[in-house]
Order: structure tokens, then C-alpha cells, then sequence
């Protein structure tokens, strides 16, 4: 006799699945994210991170909420095309500021 699938719902609400951070136990990706992170000073950090399959240099602001650091909309995430390009401008970029500072 064939099983019924389980409606969206159903399957949703029993699933094992990794459905959010509350049922994660200590994550090797914390990890990792606090190994790829830098911070700045002043609540603004650079963090390494990997979305949709690419890896983006992040240089963001973060707010405090309720004692937790959330990423603010203060920020911008570079490419690694953007980072290499941004990486061989930086002793322009240095110079620059040391003449007009």
C-alpha cells in the first residue's frame, strides 16, 4: 500500500532537518566565522564570507541589540575580483593619505 507524502506542512513541522540556529549545537561555522573576522575598532568589523558559493570580503558596521552585535546596513561587501583590484590600489591609496593628512 503506497504512503501519503506528507503535506508542506507536515513535513515542515517533523522534519530533522537543520531548520534554524536553535537546533544547531555548537557550529564549526562560529568557528570559522570568528576566525574570518577583524575587527576594526568602533563596532566595525571585516569578515570573510562565503555566500551562494562565492566569498566576499564584508566591511561592515555593526549595531549592538540587546547585548548581541547585528550587522548594520553600513557596509559593503567586495567580490574577490573587487578585493584583488582594491588590494593593488592600496599603496595609491596610502600615499594619498599621507599627503593629505
Amino acid at each position: 500500500m503506497p504512503k501519503n507524502k506528507p503535506s508542506k506542512k507536515d513535513r515542515s513541522e517533523s522534519s530533522d532537518s537543520d531548520s534554524g540556529p536553535e537546533d544547531r549545537g555548537p557550529a564549526k561555522k562560529q568557528k570559522t566565522e570568528e576566525e574570518n573576522s577583524w575587527d576594526l575598532g568602533k563596532n566595525r568589523f571585516v569578515k570573510l564570507s562565503e555566500f551562494k558559493g562565492k566569498w566576499y570580503v564584508n566591511i561592515r558596521e555593526f549595531y549592538d541589540s540587546g547585548g548581541e552585535l547585528k550587522p548594520g546596513k553600513k557596509g559593503i561587501m567586495l567580490t574577490m575580483e573587487q578585493w584583488q583590484k582594491f588590494k593593488s590600489v592600496m599603496s595609491d591609496i596610502d600615499e594619498a593619505v599621507k599627503r593629505n593628512v
